[in-house]
């Protein structure tokens, strides 16, 4: 397929440079810069966890060798979770 591009002669001038040094054609260079920037914006960033702790100093004490169940129904207590996880210490 053909098409038109508007291009700067400084930039013109280079891609022919570079093109003619490594044996090609302007076409190819311009389709390999392409295809790069195509794949370069289709790509997904990759994922970064923000930081959300806090200051705090951990734990309670009391809270410290507690098992991963009883603090996961401590903390929905208040949303719903069963009234035997009440402990006077979280008061």
């Amino acid at each position: 397929m053909r098409t038109t591009l508007d291009i700067p002669k400084s930039l013109l001038h280079e891609a022919r440079k570079i093109a003619a040094r490594e044996g090609t054609t302007l076409r190819a260079l311009v389709q390999e810069g392409l295809q790069k920037i195509i794949a370069e914006k289709t790509r997904r960033p990759a994922f970064h966890l923000r930081k959300v702790s806090f200051g705090g100093r951990g734990l309670r004490p009391a809270l410290r060798d507690v098992g991963w169940e009883r603090l996961r129904s401590l903390a929905y207590w208040e949303r719903g979770g069963s009234w035997l996880t009440r402990t006077p210490f979280l008061r």
